[in-house]
């Protein structure tokens, strides 16, 4: 078991190797969602937005929420980028080939998604309050919003690394990741409440798990624990199954690529 955790931590400080050998991908990493998200976006939308229609003090602090979850998905989405290049450049099976588990590749990977993506969440919680958002819940709230988008996290990372040992290029890769990315964020509640959407949209975003994490965020950010902990507690059922579902697909992929 000891050799097992040796595995993957070295693992784990290659991939933050990489990262920290590549300041501006590192930079840009934890910048880019504050940045285009929740200070242009928002700032850009901060009239149009109706106060009685997202029930927020102002829009900066109704997508809040929303760019949590959008990090979130993003960073998960594309968890599986540098197991396709380590597969193209052979770097993968050179490393299949010593006496290591299977599994810690794949362990490694999370935990190296998970904390990359809890670090910009923090960042972005953090941006937030200096635009007068203060999470309603305080520290805990922090803490439980870190545990939903880690919930979030794992499915939508095994569905990358999946599509990682699946596809045959970096092209197909990324041209997938579109496709799953956008109908995911606009279908959801990250930019306007379902409310708002027409009747059409509404109902398919309810179904996406994405806006599940976000109505569970906002209530912890705007409303306090009265609201938020029935959110709480119906989103980690829904994000166990999510992540059920697929890890297990997952998995079958991993054990037919690896061997």
């Amino acid at each position: 078991m000891a050799q097992y955790w040796q595995e993957i931590h070295a693992l784990t400080m290659r991939w933050v190797r990489r990262l920290s050998r590549e300041k501006f991908s590192m930079l840009f990493t934890l910048v880019q969602p504050m940045l285009f998200w929740l200070i242009f976006f928002g700032n850009l939308f901060q009239r149009a937005a109706d106060v009685q229609v997202t029930q927020a003090p102002n829009y900066i602090s109704f997508l809040a929420a929303g760019v949590v979850v959008m990090t979130v998905l993003n960073n998960g989405l594309a968890g599986g980028v540098d197991l396709l290049f380590d597969k193209e450049n052979g770097f993968l099976e050179r490393l299949m080939t010593t006496p290591i588990h299977r599994s810690s590749v794949i362990l490694s990977r999370f935990i190296f998604v998970m904390t990359i993506t809890s670090l910009q969440v923090l960042v972005i919680l953090g941006v937030s309050f200096l635009f007068g958002v203060q999470p309603a819940t305080g520290f805990l709230g922090v803490a439980v919003i870190l545990m939903i988008g880690m919930l979030f996290g794992v499915g939508l990372t095994a569905i990358s690394m999946a599509m990682a040992f699946s596809v045959k290029s970096h092209g197909d890769f990324f041209s997938v990741l579109g496709f799953l990315s956008l109908p995911m964020i606009f279908l959801s509640s990250a930019l306007v409440p379902l409310a708002a959407m027409p009747a059409w949209m509404g109902f398919l975003a309810r179904f996406n798990p994405m806006t599940w994490a976000i109505d569970a965020v906002r209530p912890l950010i705007l409303s306090g624990w009265t609201e938020a902990l029935p959110h709480v507690g119906m989103v980690v059922v829904v994000m166990l199954v999510f992540d059920a579902l697929c890890l297990y697909g997952s998995a079958k992929v991993f054990r037919r690529a690896m061997g």
